[in-house]
């Protein structure tokens, strides 16, 4: 199945001023790193030269953010214990797979909202552990 060009042209344009935001260039940086690709704006630009500045931008240091998903749907008794997960997973950087995979490896079932209230409760005390982890860490770096 083939994608929209026109979708791939957009979301390129948004990665690579993402990137340029996430890197902290300044205008006359971006319009010269956008001379050496033969640009002088990426409006008129085609996906390929979109893809090459995007590597550029890649090698330069940029990260690409997971993708948030969606909340899990779920019982309603368990819905506060999965908003818990959600701040949780937030507040820690991660996106829902993350979340998912620990379902998988604490109560082996394939996804959150399969999960009783019980394991729910051992997924949000891991996560609660994992932050208490990262917390002590920093401290005793700085």
């Amino acid at each position: 199945m083939k994608q929209d060009p026109d979708k791939t042209r957009k979301a390129l344009l948004a990665k690579i001023h993402m990137a340029k935001k996430d890197l902290g260039m300044d205008e006359e940086t971006y319009r010269e790193m956008l001379k050496a690709f033969g640009l002088t704006s990426c409006k008129g630009a085609d996906i390929p030269t979109l893809e090459r500045v995007s590597a550029h931008l890649k090698r330069c240091g940029f990260k690409e953010k997971g993708r948030w998903g969606k909340k899990p749907r779920t019982l309603v008794e368990n819905d506060p214990l999965l908003s818990k997960i959600e701040a949780l997973l937030a507040d820690g950087g991660y996106v829902w797979n993350y979340g998912h995979a620990l379902a998988k490896r604490i109560a082996k079932v394939d996804r959150l909202e399969w999960c009783n209230w019980r394991q729910l409760h051992k997924i949000v005390a891991a996560l609660e552990y994992n932050a208490k982890r990262k917390q002590s860490n920093k401290k005793g770096e700085s």
